[in-house]
């Protein structure tokens, strides 16, 4: 009986908030996860779109009272703090898992040539149609430039996991089509971030000279992270690459130094995904390691951690203020203008570097698709105060729909019995992802 007196724990009853609202998102994110491979599209698709219905466009719209028992305001920043969590180690684990090595006499600059093919004319585009918009979808205390800059960065991203992922399963990874198309997305993403960055600390700061040392210290976060702390994880790569697996010891280095990181770069003032993925470029390069880190870790990110990233971003989408003449034409230009820059400028190089058109169609369609990676960007523009609740959904879409478009057109462009044969690797590669 005096138990049953005591005043209810406060903690103990957030946790009985947070467990049916993540039960519910895997819930949502499994049934439209499976939904999506039904017809032939990657499994982040259906999850990126639950992470939407989620949200107000559908759920709190249609059952206001049952959205707001499921998140009310003291479970938003415990969303936000796994999908931080989250976030931070899958980039880890896709810096980990990039590979720039070439195999064939001037990969790298042929990489380079489609890199700068799928960046420039996204960016330019992405730039013009920024301008174009600034004054109906910027934040009054953002400038047309950074504003402009921000759109076009968005825009040039490309989905290195889902790349790798449709390439692998066809096994195209180790055809020329496939290392030129891996390479180029790796060195698009690491250049977006890059930008990102920048921006970041340029609106964090007091103009340029106050954001000076936010970029002064992200530079040398960069060079200590690559120079510094990667010698001293190689004995870790070794042995792991002796014994095929993970010890307890070597569980607490890979999880620690991607937290760390993040925690640094947070304190910089740029994002802790910034760290993540450093640390993760920091890691063995060995094959060995890279599986075996990917074995103990990709499944629980992307299946626990991952869906709570997009429902938080769902949580933030109102597709509702996405109507009239205006907003539409604006949406219309910014996906007319990501389409087309990643696609044609992407096939354009292809074909120039010696490709079939059909290869180099395919090419464009896989690289046109943004999946998680521009989730990640926009949702640190908006946590920044980079841009408005009507930019991010209108990115959002933008995401679903190129995503959405990619597998396709890759298959349109390029029909099974058309795709060029390539060996499988004798061992499962490490970026298998399901973005």
């Amino acid at each position: 009986m005096p138990l049953l007196m005591t005043a209810p724990d406060p903690n103990l009853a957030l946790v009985l908030q947070v467990l049916p609202a993540l039960v519910v998102i895997l819930v949502a994110a499994a049934v439209c996860g499976r939904l999506a491979q039904l017809v032939m599209q990657p499994r982040v698709l259906g999850e990126m779109v639950a992470g939407v219905l989620l949200g107000p466009t559908l759920l709190g719209r249609l059952f206001p009272e049952a959205q707001a028992a499921l998140f009310p305001p003291t479970v938003r920043p415990v969303l936000y703090v796994l999908s931080t969590i989250g976030l931070t180690l899958y980039m880890f684990l896709v810096g980990a898992g990039l590979d720039h090595g070439a195999r064939t006499p001037g990969e790298v600059r042929k990489a380079g040539v489609l890199a700068a093919s799928g960046i420039l004319p996204s960016m330019l585009l992405g730039v013009g149609a920024g301008l174009l918009l600034h004054g109906t979808l910027s934040r009054p205390d953002v400038g047309p430039l950074p504003f402009a800059l921000f759109v076009g960065g968005a825009l040039s991203l490309t989905a290195f996991p889902m790349l790798a992922r449709i390439l692998y399963e066809r096994g195209l990874e180790n055809s020329p089509l496939g290392r030129l198309a891996l390479l180029a997305a790796s060195i698009d993403d690491a250049l977006a971030w890059c930008l990102l960055a920048v921006l970041s600390a340029m609106h964090l700061g007091t103009g340029p000279s106050g954001a000076l040392p936010t970029i002064v210290l992200t530079a040398v976060f960069a060079v200590v992270m690559l120079k510094v702390v990667a010698p001293l994880l190689r004995p870790l790569g070794r042995t792991v690459a002796r014994t095929g697996r993970f010890g307890p010891n070597a569980m607490y280095a890979v999880v620690l130094v991607p937290l760390a990181a993040g925690w640094v770069t947070d304190w910089i003032g740029v994002y802790s995904v910034f760290g993540g993925f450093f640390a993760g470029l920091a890691m063995p390069r060995d094959p060995v390691f890279r599986q075996a880190l990917h074995g103990r870790m990709m499944e629980v990110v992307s299946t626990l951690l991952l869906p709570v990233f997009f429902t938080f971003s769902g949580l933030n989408t109102h597709l509702g203020g996405i109507v009239g003449g205006t907003m539409l034409a604006a949406f219309a230009l910014i996906l007319a203008a990501g389409f087309s820059g990643k696609y044609f400028g992407c096939s354009l190089a292809m074909r120039g570097l010696g490709f079939g058109w059909r290869e180099s169609y395919a090419v464009g369609a896989l690289m046109n698709a943004r999946g998680l990676m521009i989730l990640i960007f926009i949702n640190i523009g908006l946590a920044q105060g980079m841009i408005t609740q009507e930019l991010f959904a209108m990115l959002v879409l933008v995401a679903v729909l190129t995503t959405a478009g990619a597998l396709p057109l890759y298959k349109l462009a390029l029909p099974d019995r058309l795709e060029p044969a390539a060996p499988r690797p004798a061992q499962t590669p490490f970026v298998r992802t399901n973005s």
